[in-house]
């Protein structure tokens, strides 16, 4: 597991995560083995590259499926520490709208220091903002978040 406490500070243009172990060895080694099924199976195509190219393509699925699964409950748990924190630190109009916002509106301003946080959630709301890129890329006072699946 990849730890980015010890990493440079973080910043829009550097928080994306990669775990050198799923990102840079796993996906490689999955990629490899079905494009190697796919090969043995044009090259010799029998019972035992059929069965070959099916494992693989199942690699390939459990490897995607486990990532976004991960990656749902990492913003299901975001969108309930965001409702939490905005209802703690916005004045109760603002507060009061906190359903309003939709996921990904809660993960793109879970980087929002709380001195600009409610200024920044209200303008989301107010025009409507959906893009998570655009919205982060408003954040002046990035708050670093380390626990990323």
């Amino acid at each position: 597991m990849h730890d980015m406490s010890n990493d440079t500070t973080q910043s829009l243009k550097n928080h994306a995560r990669l775990v050198p172990g799923f990102h840079l060895v796993a996906l490689p080694l999955i990629t490899v083995n079905l494009v190697w099924s796919i090969a043995s199976l044009v090259g010799h195509p029998n019972a035992d590259t059929v069965k070959g190219l099916i494992v693989a393509v199942a690699l390939v699925l459990v490897a995607l499926f486990a990532r976004q699964f991960a990656v749902t409950v990492q913003d299901r748990v975001i969108r309930l520490e965001m409702r939490l924190r905005m209802r703690e630190i916005c004045p109760p109009d603002l507060a009061a709208r906190v359903r309003e916002f939709t996921p990904g509106q809660l993960v793109a301003l879970r980087f929002a220091g709380d001195a600009e946080l409610p200024t920044l959630a209200r303008k989301v709301l107010d025009e409507k903002l959906q893009n998570r890129k655009a919205i982060k890329a408003m954040v002046k006072d990035w708050q670093a978040d380390n626990l990323r699946a």
